[in-house]
């Protein structure tokens, strides 16, 4: 009895698990089922699936869209190539005329002496970021060097607005146009018609045998904070790119000092990368409203932060600079000043609004009106000023010639005096060389006329610490044939094609040999630096 119940047992404990291999069979084939998988060897080719297809439902264009059609065609891709000099002669680019006991002079600007650091803005993006980085030996390895940016086409005639830095020492510049095929390299020839280092523009032109298509310049005075913008170039060689974003700011001036008073730029969060530089910032109008010109970045890639210089500086700067004269004419008084000060400053002086005056050039246009260090300039033609940027942007919309009335405060009790606007290149120049005034054959000559620069004998206070006699750059036209080769005030020049030129009257006798075509080398020293050696410094006339 005992035996049969314990069979009885066993058999029930077996069909239990057979019970259960049966149910967990079931779950795993439903669960096959469900999700369509079979082992290969049961699978079966028929399926019920339907083919996709695309769906052509057209999406309503917007503003983007239309702008992008609207604008592209006018938007060209710059090429550049420079090459290979026998020495590096951009190492001197900074250095300026004055003896070693003397601050750099700002022209009605702010000379509080500080200095932009390694670190402010990467050097203010290193530069800006219009072209691809170069090689560390900067083009003297022998090898040509190559940089790419934007422009767009403001003139029929193929006139193109970019950025000066996308340009800046090129010897050969290329443009291809949108409608231009790939397998044309690097595009169509183009030369320059003037630049404006101050706020970063350049104009160049390409031949063309029929009407080009052009943009339309708008009012960045009245585009707000918030605004959409649209903008187009060819970051990283991707001619035809097209971002959006807002404006993100006005008025920013991120260069601090005399290299930043003409610059007051249009931030936007429009995505904005290395080869975008010289390109528009459009509204939704289809208007250029800002000429992209830096960003911020710690990548050298887009991080929300760009620049871009707005369209109503750009339309002043470019009609100078298509004038007879090529080059942009600002006013001058004269004038140094500290750009900021404290506001125990204007309480202990009694002003609420104005600038002070630290410095005069003597014989300058303020000089002759009667102004002197300390004086607290408050009003130009009745308006009133509210800081040194504004006195500086007001003073230098004016022409050369013309008159304004100053108002000004001296020791509390208000004044005024009219003062006779100056050409600030010139005021510049006679700042670094008071002596030019007493010397009435201090004329350009031959070096002006022909090169672009007018020299002088060396000065007295610094002809005892020059070895080698030759002449001290006094000024450079922009956009000229010396500017072009990178000669700056400051610089002596030694020899013009191995002729050497110890005096102005020796200089001037040697350039006025030279004709178009002419290969033309001069040997340069930096007077302040003599340890550096002679630099070659040439190009074809």
């Amino acid at each position: 009895m005992k035996w049969l119940l314990e069979r009885l047992r066993t058999r029930r404990l077996v069909s239990a698990f057979v019970l259960l291999a049966a149910l967990s069979a079931a779950v795993l084939a439903g669960s096959f089922a469900a999700h369509g998988v079979r082992g290969q060897e049961n699978q079966d080719n028929s399926t019920d699936a339907t083919p996709l297809k695309v769906v052509s439902t057209p999406t309503p264009p917007n503003d983007f869209v239309r702008i992008a059609k609207l604008v592209g065609p006018a938007v060209v891709n710059i090429n550049t190539q420079t090459l290979p000099k026998q020495s590096n002669n951009r190492e001197h680019r900074n250095f300026h005329f004055r003896t070693p006991d003397q601050q750099n002079p700002d022209d009605d600007q702010n000379n509080n002496g500080q200095q932009q650091g390694p670190d402010n803005f990467q050097d203010f993006f290193n530069r800006f970021f219009g072209g691809q980085v170069p090689a560390p030996d900067d083009g003297d390895n022998g090898e040509v060097q190559e940089s790419l940016g934007s422009g767009f086409i403001v003139d029929p005639k193929g006139y193109i607005i970019t950025n000066d830095h996308v340009i800046d020492k090129a010897d050969k510049i290329y443009v291809k146009l949108s409608t231009d095929p790939d397998t044309q390299d690097l595009g169509r020839a183009a030369h320059v018609i003037g630049v404006d280092k101050a706020t970063d523009l350049a104009v160049i032109k390409i031949d063309t045998e029929k009407p080009l298509p052009t943009v339309k310049l708008g009012n960045s005075d009245i585009a707000q904070v918030g605004d959409w913008v649209e903008a187009i170039g060819s970051p990283f060689t991707l001619a035809q790119t097209v971002t959006a974003g807002i404006i993100s700011a006005k008025n920013r001036t991120i260069d601090q000092g005399a290299p930043g008073q003409f610059q007051h730029f249009i931030q936007t969060d429009a995505a904005i990368n290395p080869g975008n530089s010289g390109g528009p910032l459009l509204n939704m109008n289809g208007e250029v409203i800002g000429v992209n010109t830096a960003i911020y970045t710690e990548s050298a890639g887009y991080q929300g932060i760009g620049f871009a210089m707005p369209s109503n500086t750009v339309v002043s700067v470019y009609n100078d600079l298509i004038s007879p004269t090529h080059k942009v004419t600002r006013g001058s008084i004269g004038i140094q000043f500290h750009a900021e000060q404290s506001s125990s400053v204007n309480r202990v002086y009694g002003f609420k609004n104005g600038v002070i005056v630290s410095e005069v050039q003597p014989g300058g246009p303020a000089d002759k009106g009667g102004l002197k260090a300390g004086d607290i300039i408050t009003s130009i033609d009745g308006r009133s000023i509210k800081d040194g940027d504004d006195m500086v942007n007001e003073i230098a919309s004016r022409r050369p010639g013309s008159t304004i009335r100053l108002g000004f405060i001296r020791d509390g009790k208000p004044q005024d005096a009219t003062v006779t606007i100056g050409d600030r290149d010139k005021v510049f120049a006679e700042l670094n060389n008071p002596q030019q005034d007493n010397n009435p054959e201090s004329g350009g000559g031959a070096g002006e006329s022909k090169l672009g620069l007018v020299v002088q004998d060396v000065p007295p206070a610094i002809a005892g610490k020059i070895h080698t006699p030759g002449v001290i750059i006094e000024s450079v036209r922009t956009g000229s044939f010396a500017d072009l080769q990178g000669l700056e005030p400051g610089l002596e020049i030694t020899k013009v094609n191995r002729q050497p030129t110890p005096s102005r009257d020796a200089f001037n006798a040697a350039v006025s040999k030279l004709k178009t075509g002419d290969d033309v080398v001069f040997e340069v020293i930096d007077p302040h630096h003599p340890e550096n050696g002679i630099n070659y410094v040439g190009g074809t006339l």
